[in-house]
């Protein structure tokens, strides 16, 4: 073991060397190539009248490491590669379609899928699969309105409902209408119909979900949203998913002179069963944040919870969970206890180098659980527009008092990244 854990500190301190060194050095090159990459991208028109190839090639390195659970540390080099086409736009019309892969270069981690299913070490959920990723249809003949078709990234409010889970390799996509309405100054209307997910494991996940979300803007001031999602799910064993989710949040970023900006947010969401799901409850969210922003940094103190009864709890089976509640991603399911999440985050730039920390401290809501504390930080730099690295780490510190058998081992992951996007 102590060989282990000395193997182990040398590689995240061999990695993050790498990383830090690579993020604070210029290249010498002034990123001469990116212009005649961008025309031929646009078939070599500036306005691109004949449409424009999208590419995004990400590659990762991803350890995940949790004690005394009877697993391998997870060890897991992907590189993953998007690449769609956009037709211009013509009589209001406009299509795009985009594939998208993921490679397992070293396979020593369980994707929870067949590709790869190293059951002896911990998960990592980057499966090596290929898939059409997207493929729409957008119309925008109708004054202020677009009615968009088919398959499609979606990312509604601050994800926590609908999200595309873009931290993970294979992203989370819908196919689903959506229609979007901006004829009364800054009111914003959105409804939409998904039914069905192409989720992050490349499987498709069958459901009906209508939803409806209302946005009205004062300036930088206020940005008041009430939304509804009507989920049914019919597939066998996934009754209990289908829930109504009713909510209302405001939130803003208002300036109160060149140097200091302030941040608030302050939402409530209930949850009922619906449809087939013959359990009955009521259950709360609320999500409470209030920060600052003063030369150049940007310190921010949260609290949400999500309810439970013992049995049920709050959920938000389609969010990007990965971004809230820590990055270690114990709570993506909310337990039958529920969770309460006070956090604290301060972030800011070096050198054009963004740096930040957040600390989470998790408790149980309906009984007296202290799960544990989470210790997140990241170092990411871009380089232009086009090039970015990133390096990530999150510890959850269980507290082993508590006998939820999930929540109390310790937790280690750490990511090193750089992707390519035109």
């Amino acid at each position: 073991m102590p060989s282990r854990k000395r193997s182990k500190q040398y590689l995240l301190t061999s990695l993050s060397s790498a990383v830090l060194t690579a993020l604070f050095m210029q290249p010498a090159a002034a990123y001469e190539f990116d212009k005649p990459i961008e025309n031929a991208f646009k078939l070599g028109q500036d306005d691109a009248k004949y449409g424009q190839f999208k590419v995004n090639l990400r590659y990762r390195y991803e350890l995940a490491d949790v004690a005394n659970n009877g697993k391998e540390t997870a060890h897991a080099n992907t590189l993953r590669l998007r690449l769609g086409y956009l037709t211009p736009e013509f009589h209001g019309l406009q299509a795009f379609a985009e594939f998208e892969g993921n490679v397992a270069m070293q396979r020593d981690y369980n994707s929870k899928t067949t590709d790869p299913a190293d059951t002896s070490r911990q998960v990592v959920a980057d499966p090596q699969a290929g898939e059409l990723n997207q493929a729409w249809l957008s119309y925008k003949g109708i004054p202020d309105t677009e009615v968009k078709g088919g398959r499609q990234r979606i990312i509604v409010d601050d994800s926590r409902f609908i999200g595309n889970v873009g931290w993970r390799q294979m992203e989370q996509t819908y196919d689903s209408v959506i229609a979007t309405n901006k004829s009364i100054e800054n009111l914003t209307l959105k409804a939409g119909y998904i039914g069905n997910v192409k989720n992050i494991f490349s499987k498709d996940d069958a459901i009906q979900l209508p939803f409806a979300n209302v946005n009205y803007k004062i300036k930088d001031v206020a940005s008041i949203t009430g939304y509804g999602y009507w989920l049914a799910d019919y597939e066998a064993g996934q009754s209990g998913r289908s829930a109504q989710t009713y909510g209302v949040a405001v939130t803003g970023s208002p300036k109160i002179n060149k140097q200091v900006k302030l941040h608030y947010r302050a939402e409530y969401a209930f949850q009922t069963n619906l449809a087939n799901n013959t359990n009955s409850f009521t259950l709360g969210r609320y999500s409470l944040m209030g920060g600052a922003t003063f030369m150049g940094l940007t310190l921010k103190g949260a609290a949400e919870e999500l309810g439970a009864n013992g049995a049920q709890a709050f959920q938000t089976p389609f969010g990007t969970n990965h971004k809230f509640q820590g990055w270690a991603d114990l709570f993506l399911n909310t337990p039958v206890n529920g969770v309460r999440d006070v956090n604290a985050s301060l972030a800011g730039k070096v050198l054009g180098t963004k740096l930040m920390f957040v600390y989470h401290n998790f408790q149980g809501v309906t009984k007296n659980v202290e799960y544990g504390n989470e210790f997140d930080f990241l170092i990411t730099k871009k380089f232009g527009k086009h090039y970015q690295l990133l390096a990530k780490y999150a510890y959850y510190d269980a507290d082993e008092a508590n006998e939820l058998d999930k929540f109390n081992k310790d937790v280690h992951k750490f990511w090193l990244q750089g992707s390519v996007s035109f």
